[in-house]
């Protein structure tokens, strides 16, 4: 392995035992899975940033990208995944909020700087989308990290909205509608995130098998078409 990918999947490994720790935090200490303080979220942020982070290491690898680009991007994905789950796992031991938080300077500067990683994310995110759409590698492979890579950015740009949505509420002095408001479209942010982990590993599996490539191929479009009738139908439902 590259030494960026030794990193990624480094990052990716602690970042998901970071959030199993803090399950057993949450478990042990009998404290509540609801509300903005809860160690939920640094176990859900911990082990959903681990598993994306150390899916985009792997799937990168079928990417039609140069060595340098792809380090580019894997690196500012990694250090970009650190901070948010570092700063989200800060404020929960502090027990505050971690997002829409505009109490104290420091906790406006942490949500705010929780909101410009998003922002990071969704621009590496759509780096790889582009790469995937100019990949070519078998059918199968292709469209499982098109979609991947597309759903993903999806999962991305609903975060945005639940961010600017919860910040607007708490600007106008409405901060408990900002916490609900975000926590119905949860789901519709979860959904489609893990689609990049989903997709290629289906196509790798897939190729493990003696099935003919149009016989793998048509398997995927129906696992890809089912998934996005998941996405949109979990999108419509808590939108």
């Amino acid at each position: 392995m590259r030494t960026i990918e030794k990193v990624g999947y480094g990052v990716a490994g602690v970042l998901f035992a970071s959030g199993l720790v803090h399950l057993g935090v949450l478990v042990f200490s009998g404290s509540t899975w609801v509300g903005p303080v809860s160690f939920r979220k640094p176990t859900t942020f911990g082990v959903s940033f681990g598993l994306t982070v150390g899916a985009a290491v792997w799937a990168s690898g079928f990417l039609r990208a140069s060595d340098r680009i792809r380090a580019i991007l894997l690196g500012v994905l990694a250090a970009a995944s650190v901070v948010e789950v570092s700063l989200i796992t800060l404020q929960a031991w502090r027990h505050v909020p971690s997002h829409f938080n505009f109490e104290t300077p420091f906790d406006s500067t942490v949500s705010m700087t929780l909101a410009g990683g998003g922002f990071v994310l969704i621009v590496v995110i759509a780096g790889f989308t582009l790469a995937a759409f100019r990949t070519v590698y078998t059918p199968t492979m292709q469209l499982a990290l098109r979609f991947g890579f597309s759903a993903l950015m999806v999962a991305l740009v609903i975060g945005a909205v639940m961010i600017a949505n919860g910040v607007i509420q708490v600007r106008t002095g409405h901060p408990e509608v900002a916490y609900a408001t975000a926590g119905v479209l949860k789901p519709a942010h979860a959904v489609p995130m893990h689609a990049i982990l989903i997709m290629p590993g289906l196509s790798w599996l897939l190729s493990r098998t003696t099935w003919t490539e149009n016989r793998q191929l048509t398997l995927m479009r129906l696992a890809a078409g089912a998934y996005a009738v998941l996405i949109v139908g979990t999108i419509i439902y808590f939108a």
